[in-house]
């Protein structure tokens, strides 16, 4: 793999329970893996509901933005926690989509491919999505200390 194509975060602990995520490019996110109701930080599996239908959201909003800008466009992501016999993982993922264009130029044509580009992020063009569905090999390392 090209170095282009190389993606990485680094996860630091600030406090117990408490963590800083930083991209190669230095932005940074804050999470928890408290959720008790204090604490309004993202949990780990919260970030990935939030990867999902951010990674979807984007493929279908450069489809449809370029026929007409929305009026209303939000992305609703669901799941179920579990814990079974294969461990701790979520199942049954649900994307919904709420869209909607004004009148206007561009409106029908946007309204009429909105089904279309949500199947070909879901099919093809969703890192995210694609990499849950298909599934791959997570490795895991330590340093020496």
């Amino acid at each position: 793999m090209s170095e282009e194509s190389r993606r990485s975060v680094r996860v630091e602990r600030t406090r117990t329970g408490h963590f800083v995520a930083t991209n190669a490019r230095g932005g940074t996110l804050r999470f928890s893996t408290a959720s008790d109701g204090g604490n309004t930080a993202f949990t780990p599996v919260e970030l990935l509901l939030a990867a999902l239908g951010g990674c979807t959201a984007a493929d279908v909003d450069v489809a449809t933005a370029r026929h007409a800008e929305p009026d209303r466009f939000s992305v609703s992501v669901t799941g179920d926690r579990i814990s079974d016999g294969l461990g701790n993982r979520m199942t049954d993922l649900v994307v919904t989509f709420d869209v909607a264009f004004p009148d206007g130029p561009g409106a029908e044509r946007a309204r009429a491919i909105l089904p279309r580009a949500v199947r070909t992020s879901h099919d093809r063009l969703c890192t995210v999505s694609r990499t849950i569905e298909t599934g791959t090999p997570v490795t895991t390392e330590v340093e020496d200390a």
